[in-house]
């Protein structure tokens, strides 16, 4: 994205363009977190077509898992510790962090991204569901839960339990299917309990396109 590195990027808007980033925002904050996880699973492959009161269902259950898993007081052992790196560069994709396993495992925190999460937070009055600070953490939170579900068989297949996703079944016999997406779900609801946000993170996310594509249609234009 071609727009300057230093300084808030939010106040170099037009006045008009504000106004209508807010609108738009607070026209995101009227869904519920639920249909956010709806079009995340309408997005993922294998998903086209399918009825978008199962994708509910699907988007509601692995949201209550990583909830739950966050809320378990450690029962599948400790977060995994892994080093944080920050650095620049997550705007074009929209990243907040990811993990990396090679050459050591670590978080990637992408500081461009989460600058414009926190400026966007203040400027939409979002504290209250996104306390400054909560970002960072909660991105940190979500790539744990990623470990947590990548390290443990057992978890990956209650996630599959909890989604009730049929593969197959023959006769009496029922095999639980996975559903794609699920564990970035998980990952988003563990995140949101275990830093006490009061909406999903991706109700943020969503916003930052938002932000994002504005500050590209406004710095196009210079």
């Amino acid at each position: 994205m071609p727009v300057p590195a230093a300084g808030p990027l939010l106040d170099r808007l037009a006045p008009t363009r504000r106004a209508e980033l807010r609108a738009k925002c607070a026209r995101l904050a009227e869904l519920d977190d639920a249909e956010f996880g709806v079009r995340l699973l309408a997005n993922t492959p294998t998903h086209e077509g399918r009825d978008p009161a199962l994708l509910r269902r699907w988007a509601e259950a692995a949201t209550a898992f990583g909830a739950g898993l966050a809320a378990d007081g450690g029962t599948h052992g400790p977060a995994p510790a892994a080093r944080v790196v920050v650095r620049d560069g997550g705007m074009d994709r929209l990243l907040l962090a990811r993990y990396v396993s090679r050459p050591t495992p670590a978080v990637e925190l992408f500081a461009d991204t989460l600058a414009l999460g926190e400026e966007l937070a203040e400027l939409l009055s979002w504290r209250k569901w996104f306390p400054a600070g909560a970002l960072r953490a909660a991105a940190v939170a979500h790539e744990q839960a990623h470990c947590l579900l990548h390290r443990d068989t057992a978890l990956r297949r209650g996630l599959r339990d909890r989604t009730g996703h049929t593969a197959l079944r023959l006769g009496r016999l029922r095999i639980a299917g996975h559903v794609a997406g699920a564990d970035e779900l998980a990952a988003h609801g563990y995140a949101a309990a275990r830093c006490g946000l009061g909406r999903s993170p991706l109700l943020l996310t969503a916003a930052l396109a938002s932000a994002a594509g504005a500050l590209e249609e406004a710095f196009g234009e210079d």
